[in-house]
């Protein structure tokens, strides 16, 4: 009886010792949301900063940073609408969130942003990796 009680509390401590709580989930996602609500107005500083240092490091002024999120990630930079869809623990201090979005010619498109947690314990992007929806009509 010890060992199988041994076996479980190992098999379930990990697990459980490493997940990101609801309240992390829900500020991880508002990172998320409120980059995207400063690339409709053109909020470069505020969008850059919820970046992570790393990337940070790849793109020296906010300025750089939304010039290329403007190029490269057009329906996050501008989009009629987005969800987030769902929000998952993505390793120790990460999550990954699934979102939806469409673009201002009506085109869908599925975007996957990772995001670690700082020493500061704010939420901070590291990476969206975007790609057309499936069946989108555009």
């Amino acid at each position: 009886m010890r060992t199988i009680l041994l076996i479980l509390i190992t098999v379930w401590i990990p697990s459980t010792a490493f997940a990101v709580d609801a309240a992390a989930r829900d500020a991880a996602k508002a990172t998320v949301e409120r980059q995207i609500e400063a690339f409709r107005r053109d909020d470069a500083a505020t969008a850059y900063a919820q970046a992570a240092p790393a990337i940070q490091g790849l793109f020296p002024s906010p300025e750089t940073f939304i010039a290329m999120v403007r190029q490269g990630y057009g329906a996050v930079y501008r989009n009629r609408r987005y969800s987030v869809d769902r929000i998952e623990d993505a390793g120790d201090d990460g999550v990954a969130l699934g979102v939806t979005l469409q673009d201002e010619d009506g085109a869908d498109w599925a975007a996957l942003y990772s995001l670690e947690k700082q020493p500061d314990g704010a939420w901070r992007i590291t990476g969206c990796r975007l790609t057309r929806a499936p069946g989108s009509n555009a």
